[in-house]
């Protein structure tokens, strides 16, 4: 609005100027106007969830125990957001057994399994030391105050040979990241897309 008051003003003057220069002495008609915006900055804020993560009862686990774990994220801030979960599963040289009791030979296993809800689109997973770690997408735009499904609704232990892990501490650490939905994940595709444009951007400016 200032702006193009200012270029209509101007134009309008320098026609004044020139007409003085022919016709003799005029008046100059002006006016000024400005108007100040004010902008207040957002907040990206999360809240990671687990409602029926009781840690008190997933002690002395057994093989092919399941355990509830259903991590979710809820928007706490004030703007849309990409959100995401990491979960990082630790993976151990051990002898397991199949479904019929069939004796497996020691190999790599990740100790934990679990199966992700349809509205989270797995975007890498990658091994990190002793850990398999899995990042997934929401297939949604996150709006303030909402919360996302579960990643997952539980995870099972294996089916570990007894006496190779025994006494051991064991976790599944779970990560949100929430990243500005605005100017981030390009114009065009789907969400999902969208999400990992957003996430390897995050990824570029945090290598190193």
């Amino acid at each position: 609005m200032k702006i193009n008051k200012k270029i209509k003003n101007g134009i309008f003057i320098a026609i004044v100027a020139g007409s003085l220069c022919i016709g003799g002495t005029m008046a100059y008609l002006t006016d000024r106007e400005e108007t100040v915006n004010e902008f207040t900055v957002g907040k990206i804020d999360i809240q990671l969830l687990e409602p029926h993560w009781k840690p008190e009862e997933n002690k002395n686990l057994v093989p092919t125990q399941e355990i509830l774990k259903d991590p979710q994220i809820k928007n706490t801030g004030q703007n849309d957001a990409f959100v995401y979960l990491e979960v990082a599963v630790p993976v151990r040289n051990v002898i397991t057994a199949d479904r019929e009791g069939n004796r497996i030979n020691k190999k790599n296993t990740e100790l934990f399994t679990f199966s992700a809800g349809k509205e989270w689109t797995l975007l890498q997973s990658v091994q990190k030391e002793e850990n398999k770690v899995y990042t997934y997408a929401y297939n949604k735009i996150l709006k303030p105050s909402e919360t996302t499904s579960p990643l997952f609704e539980k995870v099972i232990f294996a089916n570990i040979i007894e006496g190779q892990l025994d006494a051991q501490k064991l976790s599944v650490p779970v990560k949100a990241y929430a990243i500005q939905s605005t100017n981030t994940g390009g114009n065009s595709g789907s969400v999902v897309e969208q999400a990992k444009t957003a996430f390897q951007k995050y990824m570029n400016q945090n290598q190193g």
